[in-house]
């Protein structure tokens, strides 16, 4: 559902800007940022995943929290 509305965003930009090289260079660049912004979230939250099965492994956490901080990754990620 949090995808679907990140995509009717950039859709609706897209068709606000038009072919326009002023505004539809500003609108390439604003989806450009956006995209950059959701790769980097993407990767944080892959690192804390990567973080979160160490320490399951290492034995610093329980199964109970490992699922509990698992499905918080997963409810926060973009791209389930």
């Amino acid at each position: 559902m949090k995808r679907t509305g990140i995509l009717m965003i950039f859709l609706a930009t897209f068709l606000l800007t038009g072919c326009s090289s002023n505004v539809g260079s500003a609108g390439l660049g604003a989806v450009g940022g956006a995209a950059a912004g959701a790769g980097g979230y993407e990767y944080h939250l892959k690192r804390q995943k990567d973080k979160v099965e160490q320490d399951y492994k290492d034995g610093k956490i329980a199964k109970p929290e490992y699922d509990i901080r698992m499905d918080q990754i997963r409810r926060d990620s973009l791209f389930r």
